[in-house]
């Protein structure tokens, strides 16, 4: 944005467009770090009662971070 774009975003919205990437970037991050750790509780209480493999269990947790990864890279601010 030049200035004039940042200055009347500014103006429309009441707040800086940094700020408001700064928050949505914020509220994307809690919520994907929150289903990764749904996914780990998840995958951790079928391996305590025995219905996955510890490879399995891994495996996911795995790739779920990866996908938790590239999303902070792609979201960041």
């Amino acid at each position: 944005m030049n200035s004039a774009q940042h200055t009347a975003f500014q103006a429309g919205s009441g707040v800086s467009a940094d700020t408001l990437l700064l928050a949505i970037a914020s509220i994307s991050a809690v919520l994907y770090l929150t289903w990764l750790a749904w996914i780990a509780l998840t995958q951790y209480r079928a391996w305590n009662a025995e219905r996955t493999t510890a490879f399995d269990m891994t495996w996911t947790i795995i790739r779920a971070s990866i996908l938790v990864l590239l999303l902070g890279y792609f979201l960041r601010p």
